[in-house]
């Protein structure tokens, strides 16, 4: 068995679909039952589309204020090779960095919100907003914040961090192991029913927000619309809206409520799709409307195909393709997304509407014998080369994968890992490909490299302050793109170089 930061759940096969959770009494498998109010926006917005699957329009670059489209100018900020944002900008501290499709720039320290706005040149803060109303803590909505990600032009997307479910008791007049034991969302009338219950729910997960005219930031939504068909909170009257990210293909499972990583579709079919990786699996998300979830598994017993794991997901990315790219503490995935939000969650493996093309582990590292492989990046460059990068297994290209050949397990694949020599350091922490070819790797304690396009080289980033690079923000949106880059000590931009 592969060991890490686990959380369990059982498998259920509903409809052919293997979901993550069991038999539910009012269950229902998503495509099937009355859609009615699943998309619904409260802005009035268009839904996703009438059978909730979101295909998207075509990307004539029309962002509501942003560039107009890849290549096309410099955007609204400076075109320098490198400029220090927060010495020219008076930043402060930054956790999380986000860009939306206007240009904004969106920040994130603690409870603070702070929003560079195109072409101006100061951040304005807001503290307090949603989940982090009240400040932190297990009695408060949120332990802490995590990562922040640009949506459409003027909002934003906000993670938050609170403790797992998954052995959490209730006292109930019920038999039923998993309404009283699991984390089991029971709704008025329902065994196990309580407001103090229903209030644990309600916990952590990712806000929606919204600019103000002033520069504040003001909570738009704590995101809570799923496509799936079981969901009756879709109504915001319902007492159950509002409780955030849970599964789709049954909201009563609240197996997602930690939000660790996040990301923006930049361009292609999908632009302005955004993906969240929890502490299960990873959330596609269109507006307001979400799908939850998907993830690379793997069994305690892979005899028996009993004891479901999953690990968390802290290293998130999108392949030029459009190909999802997922990093767990253990296991690592590559999913092609459908033109479907509803067909998101639905586990086929190998099939299906949004097949995985890859998921597996490193067997270049034991299994099991040292520890968590606790992966951190991953990136595909142009030429279709996957990276892969631990924050203490160093850095490593993944050759490959071909699917199975039809005398393999169906959850395996085969690629071949080969780990990249040239770095003073193993301990990586955010991998980012650039459309020159380029891999740049922030390390935590060497700061910023870069890997040329032949593959071998490795050039360090100079002019950067800060060894420990905590995240990797690429923006292909504009001439020359923009490369962000966070660190301990200063958001810098890199362009042209």
């Amino acid at each position: 068995m592969r060991r890490g930061l686990v959380t369990a759940a059982v498998l259920g096969l509903l409809g052919g679909v293997w979901t993550c959770v069991p038999d539910a009494p009012g269950a229902s498998v998503p495509g099937e039952g009355d859609a009615e109010g699943d998309t619904r926006t409260p802005d009035g917005g268009e839904p996703p589309s009438a059978d909730g699957g979101g295909t998207p329009p075509p990307d004539t670059g029309d962002d509501g204020g942003a560039p107009p489209g890849p290549h096309s100018g410099p955007g609204p900020w400076p075109d320098e090779p490198i400029v220090d944002y927060t010495a020219r900008y008076a930043l402060g501290p930054v956790q999380s960095v986000g860009v939306d499709a206007a240009g904004h720039i969106w920040l994130l320290e603690g409870d603070r919100i702070g929003v560079l706005r195109a072409g101006t040149d100061r951040a304005v803060w807001t503290r307090g907003v949603g989940q982090a109303a009240g400040g932190f803590g297990t009695d408060r909505l949120a332990t802490g914040s995590s990562v922040i990600c640009g949506g459409e032009g003027g909002r934003a997307y906000v993670g938050y961090l609170t403790y797992e479910l998954a052995t959490l008791p209730y006292s109930c007049d019920t038999q039923d192991w998993w309404r009283k034991h699991f984390a089991w969302i029971a709704g008025p009338g329902e065994p196990c029913y309580s407001d103090a219950r229903l209030a644990e729910f309600r916990k952590g997960d990712l806000d929606v927000v919204r600019l103000q005219a002033d520069g504040t930031v003001a909570l738009e939504e704590h995101l809570f619309r799923s496509v799936g068909t079981s969901n009756p909170a879709s109504d915001p009257r319902s007492p159950l809206a509002h409780i955030g990210l849970r599964n789709s293909n049954d909201w009563h499972y609240d197996e997602d409520r930690m939000v660790l990583s996040c990301t923006r579709v930049m361009r292609g079919p999908f632009k302005g799709d955004v993906y969240v990786g929890t502490n299960h699996g990873v959330t596609r998300i269109q507006g307001l409307v979400y799908s939850s979830h998907r993830h690379p598994a793997w069994y305690e017993d892979e005899a028996s195909q009993e004891g479901l794991r999953t690990a968390f997901t802290f290293g998130l990315g999108i392949a030029p393709n459009g190909d999802v790219l997922i990093a767990t503490d253990e296991k690592l995935g590559i999913l092609r997304p459908s033109a479907s939000l509803r067909d998101f969650d639905k586990e086929m493996t190998w099939e299906g509407p949004a097949p995985w093309v890859y998921q597996g582990y490193n067997d270049r590292i034991p299994n099991g014998v040292d520890g968590d492989d606790l992966w951190r990046g991953i990136a595909q460059t142009p030429d279709g080369r996957t990276y892969v990068g631990s924050i203490e297994r160093g850095l490593w290209r993944m050759d490959g994968p071909r699917r199975p050949d039809g005398t393999r397990g169906p959850w395996q694949a085969d690629a071949t890992f080969v780990e990249l020599e040239g770095l003073p350091t193993r301990r990586v922490q955010a991998l980012q490909a650039t459309d020159d070819g380029s891999l740049f790797v922030g390390t935590a304690d060497a700061g910023l490299w870069r890997l040329l396009p032949d593959g071998s080289t490795f050039q360090k980033v100079e002019d950067l302050r800060g060894g420990h690079v905590k995240q990797l923000l690429y923006d292909p949106t504009v001439t020359p793109p923009m490369l962000y880059i966070l660190t301990d000590s200063a958001l810098t931009v890199l362009r042209g170089r």
